[in-house]
């Protein structure tokens, strides 16, 4: 253990001359991780802490869960290929094979799955599609707070045509937890479809069970025509894909092996831009395609997403009774195993510059001296965020909320403004 805890303490100098000051989770979160199982997180330095933050969204089932490990273990002894770009395989047919199984029959049977590189290709792809299978330019992405409905034009407006498509996602979670109202959904469906616009749901943080359906816009009881999917999917390892309606055909470069269709699938031009093809050399990684086949299949037999659904109703009702009591907590949001606290002011308004965004810091630091690792997100870096996997046990739920309870209040108690500490009389939200 001295050894480790020596590499630690180099590692911890070596960080800040070696990588850019942009790194978040690094500045805030000074961990470095040797060991790790399901919700727990072993430093280098011996401490345990309670991971709620799970790689983002990433860890659907917690760190080297037994069902992922034994999958990648497999592919590894079979003496496959571990990188063959998206070459049709038997690992790749059994991610495709099980992803379809989690979709909607209506989507299912007539769809058609494109892997792309991570981070922000799946979405220029998802976007080049729609712009190509339209003929139209202008997409429009649902990111106003609150959501509203000023999105097409009216019948007979004249000089403005409908959109290429409109981008959906059914929980800004980045953006500081906000879940769509599933009657919003269901008319921005109605819309689109009465003017051919194709609706694209990025599912990049919400898919796999989140939200406590298997995919988030199943709430609201809409068909997307596009899914764009990251994270989760990948069963901890970097996976991304766009999965679409056949109708809308498939962007690509004719003849071009690094831009053909998935699966040996013959491609149409793209529209053109970045990302417009989906090419890239690491999509289709064979070790992420077993893990992620593993997770998906795993959430879905074990019916987690129903469990998310329980236990995150739960989490939200001890989260808001805990919202009530304090004057420094503001709104709590969420949905499923997704959750976001936003911190106030002094005044209990979350518009004074910095001082929220001081508060949720503190209160992640307070947090982390307690043995447990949560998020800060939001424009105004005001809201912790908790994002436990999916395999998360009522006790250790349990023990997140009570360190979670016990920080806000060493937080409260150390105001520098010197209000009140407790709302008197203010019930749940």
């Amino acid at each position: 253990m001295a050894r480790e805890s020596g590499a630690y303490e180099g590692a911890s100098r070596r960080q800040p001359v070696r990588e850019p000051a942009a790194r978040t989770y690094a500045r805030a979160l000074p961990v470095v991780p040797v060991r790790a199982r399901g919700l727990t997180i072993e430093g280098a330095d011996g401490r345990r802490y309670l991971d709620c933050v799970s790689g983002g969204g990433t860890l659907a089932l917690g760190h080297n869960h037994p069902v992922v490990l034994e999958a990648i273990r497999a592919v590894l002894d079979s003496g496959a290929p571990l990188h063959v770009m998206d070459l049709t395989t038997p690992v790749e047919d059994a991610f495709v094979t099980e992803l379809l199984r989690t979709l909607p029959p209506e989507l299912a049977g007539h769809a058609r799955v494109r892997f792309c590189p991570t981070g922000t290709d799946p979405v220029a792809s998802a976007v080049s599609l729609v712009r190509a299978a339209t003929g139209r330019s202008r997409v429009i992405t649902v990111a106003d707070e609150p959501f509203h409905d000023g999105l097409f034009p009216r019948d007979g407006e004249a000089g403005q045509e409908p959109p290429a498509g409109l981008l959906l996602e059914p929980v800004r979670s980045e953006a500081g937890v906000f879940p769509a109202a599933d009657a919003l959904v269901r008319h921005l469906r109605a819309r689109t479809a009465e003017q051919a616009v194709p609706l694209v749901v990025d599912e990049t943080g919400t898919g796999v069970g989140r939200t406590g359906a298997y995919w988030a816009f199943e709430h609201s009881g809409v068909t997307p025509d596009v899914l764009i999917l990251a994270k989760a999917i990948g069963g901890s390892l970097p996976l991304a894909a766009v999965v679409h309606h056949e109708d809308l055909g498939e962007p690509g470069e004719p003849g071009d092996s690094d831009g053909a269709g998935a699966a040996g699938r013959p491609a149409s031009p793209p529209a053109g831009g970045p990302g417009a093809s989906g090419t890239g050399a690491f999509r289709g990684n064979q070790l992420a395609l077993a893990a992620g086949a593993a997770t998906l299949a795993h959430v879905r037999e074990h019916r987690l997403a129903e469990y998310a659904a329980a236990l995150g109703g739960r989490m939200l009702t001890r989260l808001r009774a805990l919202a009530a009591e304090f004057a420094c907590l503001g709104d709590v949001r969420g949905r499923g195993l997704m959750a976001g606290i936003e911190l106030t002011a002094p005044d209990g308004t979350p518009g004074t510059p910095g001082t929220a965004a001081r508060l949720a810091a503190a209160v992640r630091r307070e947090c982390l001296r307690r043995g447990l690792i949560v998020d800060v997100t939001g424009p105004g870096a005001n809201v912790v965020r908790l994002l436990p996997p999916l395999i998360v046990t009522e006790e250790q739920m349990s023990a997140v909320l009570d360190r979670l309870a016990d920080a806000v209040r060493a937080v409260d108690r150390h105001r520098p403004d010197g209000t009140a500490a407790i709302r008197a009389g203010h019930g749940p939200r």
